[in-house]
C-alpha cells in the first residue's frame, strides 16, 4: 500500500503541474498574462522544460495541428486514466 500511495502522490503532483500549465497557457493565449514580466516568463519556461519531456513523445504522435497543441490534453487524459483507472488496477484496488 505505501508504494500504491506514494505513486498516486507521485501522480498527484503531475496532475497539479498540469493543471497550472494548463490555464497558464490560456492566460497567456487570452493576453491576461504578459511573458514579459520576469517572474511570468520563469514560471512559463520553468514549467514548459518540466513538462517537454512528457509532450514531445505525443506531438510526434500526433498529427500537426498548428494553432492547437493537442499534446497536453491527451497527456492529461493519460494521466487521469493511470491514476484512476490502472494503477488501481495493478494494485487489485476497486474505488
Amino acid at each position: 500500500m505505501i508504494i500504491y500511495d506514494l505513486l498516486q502522490l507521485i501522480l498527484g503532483v503531475a496532475w497539479m503541474i498540469m493543471i497550472a500549465h494548463i490555464i497558464m497557457s490560456w492566460l497567456i493565449s487570452f493576453q491576461v498574462l504578459n511573458t514579459q514580466q520576469p517572474f511570468v516568463w520563469q514560471l512559463w519556461t520553468g514549467l514548459n522544460r518540466l513538462l517537454e519531456p512528457v509532450y514531445a513523445p505525443i506531438r510526434r504522435v500526433l498529427p500537426d495541428t498548428r494553432p492547437l497543441d493537442l499534446a497536453p490534453l491527451v497527456a492529461f487524459i493519460g494521466l487521469i486514466a493511470l491514476r484512476s483507472i490502472i494503477l488501481p488496477a495493478i494494485f487489485g484496488l476497486r474505488y
